[in-house]
């Protein structure tokens, strides 16, 4: 990451320290740097010195579940360092623990006072993001208390109740003011010649709403043991390709990745479910469309996943309108808060439903998932869900009135709520932005599947012939539409959208491959917009990016105009295989493929949209996810279009 954070995550709780393991709890950057729970910041300030000063980082933390470091007092050449620190920590669920090992470099005994300057603000993440907004905050009481072992820091704004306690083995001699707020342990330490004393320090995280206090290893070793069996039981048994082993390391990767982005859910029945969140630091927590993206990405390897996400979803179905949450019955959330800002309506967030494509692709999971488990039970336990996603998709969605699903900028929330949803996302080739609602042409191909895999569902599972029948005749109709209306004859390309007067939004962009993953196109059409992804101005080389080359909106820089998403290139890889495109989607494959192997396995986010033919390496988008859910699961997609080929 460009501002030198690195992220330990468990679950629901990440943190983000400095080369040296601090927290200096600095806004602004691409990364929040603290520890975070449930949108909260629970540890804002976490400030190493030795004998008043700041050490240096000699080894700086480098990348893994575990931060290790090793520092030593500033100084020059002539002056050997008096002593060695080696830091080390780590997260679960809850809790921060670290240990420091201090050792003398000296043939004598010596003293050294050691202070961690500890505190925690409660900030929410939404008040760190470089967005400029402020929020009023009234009738907050901060307080903290100094414990025998420790500290602890709470924060109170009418019922809504937060606290951090920060404890030590062996407890501080003292805990002072520092006139800010925080508190600074302090110890004085006697270590004999080149002897060495050693610190546990434990940070127990309790937001609001939390039912019971967490369970805090007794160090990082314990969190990295917990984490380590965590990520081999969710790889065992996957059939990793044997003759293909820079896939199988890429799969392996993000199967530990997704092992520890799984955040808590209710479903329901109030059951306890672990779903994919999408990705820190900025989205650990459930969004839809991400959620079931990965799920159906894992469905062939990881099934839970699939029977945790869909019940949790239907557990947050909308069933009225709520015009500042973008709700309408039937909808899929878009997105689930926790924080202070969303429980007091300050954003809109707690269960947000600004996306046009989650509630098909929804139905997608719940068919696909039946099919190839053979799990009916689940598909009966949600059918009033499914069709009332059906009857949103037919209703307000716009499918009956407009013939496609739609969807109008939010004024308060997202602009564009297809799966590129920046601001100016959609647009023409030219940069122009549609105006007046607007049809994306990928969610046109989500709905063309749910319909059709809901019709499997009625005729198989739920004895509903008739509607079975309906569903069927309304996915042709789609289809048929959908062919006349967004096709570019003089492009011989569908176009991105329509706009609100049904014209072309005629950016050529990666989303037509998600028609083929939907199979929406026909075969002739198919084919040929498989082929047109793979000509030079869309393949980077690393991948296909969401804006071809050569157009005026196109910048490699850009988040959704010219950069390389690896979940779309999974997508896309699926369409390919799917269409009878087997060399292009190996083409695809090994493009992403080798971009995880340039970054030790793992596929971020997304990357700049530079050609590798001018780029030896892949560019890293700055401020992408590191570990993000559909990005984990995209080599499991890749495996399931090309096997080990």
């Amino acid at each position: 990451m460009t501002d030198r954070h690195h992220l330990l995550v468990h679950g629901g709780t990440f943190a983000a320290v400095g080369d040296g393991g601090d927290i200096s709890g600095v806004r602004g950057g691409s990364s929040p740097d603290g520890l975070f729970v449930r949108d909260a910041r629970h540890l804002s300030r976490w400030q190493l010195t030795v004998d008043g000063a700041v050490p240096e980082a000699l080894t700086p933390v480098a990348d893994g579940d575990t931060a290790r470091c090793v520092l030593v007092p500033r100084g020059g050449r002539n002056e050997p360092p008096a002593y060695t620190l080696f830091r080390e920590q780590a997260v679960a669920e809850g809790a921060f623990v670290e240990a420091l090992r201090v050792t003398s470099n000296r043939p004598t005994t010596t003293t050294v006072r050691i202070a961690v300057t500890a505190d925690a603000d409660f900030t929410d993440q939404f008040e760190l993001r470089s967005d400029y907004r402020t929020y009023a905050k009234t009738g907050v009481v901060r307080q903290r208390q100094v414990l025998d072992d420790g500290v602890e820091f709470s924060y109170r704004r009418g019922e809504w109740q937060s606290r951090t306690t920060v404890t030590s083995e062996p407890a501080p001699d003292g805990v002072e003011e520092t006139g800010t707020g925080a508190r600074r342990l302090v110890w004085t330490l006697d270590l004999e010649p080149h002897g060495s004393a050693e610190l546990a320090l434990r940070v127990a995280a309790r937001p609001h709403g939390a039912t019971h206090a967490p369970r805090v290893p007794a160090s990082p070793a314990a969190a990295n043991e917990r984490l380590l069996a965590l990520e081999g039981e969710f790889a065992e048994g996957v059939p990793f390709p044997t003759g293909w082993p820079e896939l199988a390391a890429a799969c392996a990767r993000g199967l530990s990745d997704l092992a520890v982005l799984q955040v808590p859910a209710t479903g329901p029945d109030g059951e306890e479910l672990r779903v994919p969140a999408a990705g820190v630091p900025w989205f650990l927590t459930l969004l839809g469309r991400d959620a079931l993206l990965t799920s159906l990405f894992a469905l062939p390897y990881r099934p839970q996943l699939a029977a945790a996400t869909l019940p949790a979803l239907a557990a947050t179905q909308a069933v009225e309108v709520g015009a500042d949450t973008v709700a309408q019955p039937g909808k899929i959330v878009h997105e689930v808060r926790h924080g202070e800002l969303a429980h007091f309506g300050q954003v809109p967030y707690g269960r947000y439903y600004g996306s046009v494509d989650a509630t098909p692709l929804f139905l997608v999971l719940l068919g696909a998932y039946t099919e190839r488990t053979g799990d009916v039970a689940l598909a009966r336990r949600l059918e009033p869900n499914a069709r009332a996603a059906i009857g949103w998709m037919l209703d307000h969605g716009g499918l009956t009135s407009r013939g496609y699903l739609v969807y109008r900028a939010d004024g308060g929330g997202l602009a564009n709520q297809n799966w590129k949803d920046s601001p100016g996302a959609i647009c023409s080739a030219d940069g122009s932005r549609p105006t007046g609602p607007v049809m994306a042409a990928g969610a046109q191909g989500y709905a063309y599947d749910a319909l059709r895999r809901t019709a499997l569902l009625a005729r198989t599972v739920w004895g509903d012939e008739v509607y079975a029948a309906l569903l069927e005749q309304a996915a042709a109709d789609l289809r048929d539409r959908f062919q006349r209306d967004f096709w570019m004859s003089e492009h011989s390309f569908p176009a991105l959208a329509l706009d609100g007067d049904g014209r072309h939004v005629d950016a050529l962009a990666s989303d037509a491959g998600h028609l083929l993953w939907s199979g929406l196109l026909d075969k002739e059409y198919g084919e040929m917009v498989g082929r047109r992804l793979l000509e030079p101005d869309f393949f980077s080389g690393w991948g296909v990016r969401t804006l071809a080359s050569g157009q005026p909106a196109y910048h490699p820089l850009s988040y959704h105009r010219g950069s390389v998403w690896p979940h779309d290139n999974a997508l896309i890889t699926l369409g390919l295989a799917r269409y009878g495109l087997h060399d292009e989607a190996r083409t695809v494959a090994h493009a992403l493929v080798d971009a995880a192997t340039a970054a030790g396995h793992r596929l971020p986010e997304v990357l700049a949209g530079y050609g590798r033919d001018t780029h030896a390496e892949p560019v890293p988008y700055p401020h992408a996810c590191v570990r993000e859910s559909r990005s984990a699961a995209a080599p499991l997609a890749l495996l399931t279009a090309v096997g080990g080929a």
